[in-house]
């Protein structure tokens, strides 16, 4: 009798028991009768062909390499099932995981351009703030540091300059329309709200 016959004709469950025992026959037999269907499912579940053969290969796989501790069931086809359901849903849980670390690191590319660059333009905004600060006639920019770095009073800068509340007015205002003409609307604005 034909020996591929002879496992042909062998029921599941006495192919596993050669299984165990490292029959490569039995294994071929095994797999030749359940990789098409479990190939259907697999494709069911993941929707791609190439992955549901890679899910297959690695069922079988498994098998082969824990052989030997392959429990003794008359529902062998069951115990294929549960297996390649475990394998497609590691692949599953894998995309998810995948796929939750690629948005993550979306998000994170998105978000450290995003802050870095307001980071430069807010640099940027300090630094021409700072220069027309500088440009200012000296006491109309004493007056202007006075008041809105250090935050005194006008009546304060009156007293330590030793100038009338009116001149501190004065300066004040001159310094604003001097730095909202230099700084345009936008920026000066922005001006507005840091200090």
């Amino acid at each position: 009798m034909d020996k591929n016959r002879e496992y042909n004709s062998l029921s599941d469950a006495e192919l596993v028991a050669y299984l165990r025992n490292g029959d490569d026959n039995a294994f071929t037999e095994l797999y030749n009768r359940y990789k098409g269907i479990l190939h259907i499912h697999a494709y069911k579940k993941l929707g791609d062909f190439e992955e549901a053969k890679d899910v297959l290969q690695d069922m079988f796989s498994w098998i082969w390499n824990n052989r030997e501790s392959i429990p003794h069931t008359q529902n062998v086809a069951g115990y294929l099932y549960t297996i390649t359901r475990n394998k497609i849903l590691n692949v599953i849980a894998h995309k998810k995981i995948v796929s939750k670390y690629t948005a993550s690191f979306d998000n994170f590319m998105e978000q450290g351009v995003f802050i870095t660059d307001l980071a430069v333009r807010e640099k940027e905004l300090a630094d021409m703030i700072e220069r027309e600060i500088n440009a200012l006639p000296i006491k109309t920019r004493e007056v202007f540091i006075l008041s809105r770095q250090l935050n005194l009073s006008y009546k304060e800068i009156s007293d330590q300059l030793d100038i009338t509340e009116n001149t501190v007015k004065y300066h004040i205002k001159g310094a604003l329309k001097a730095l909202r003409v230099k700084l345009g609307l936008m920026a000066y604005l922005l001006f507005l709200l840091r200090f």
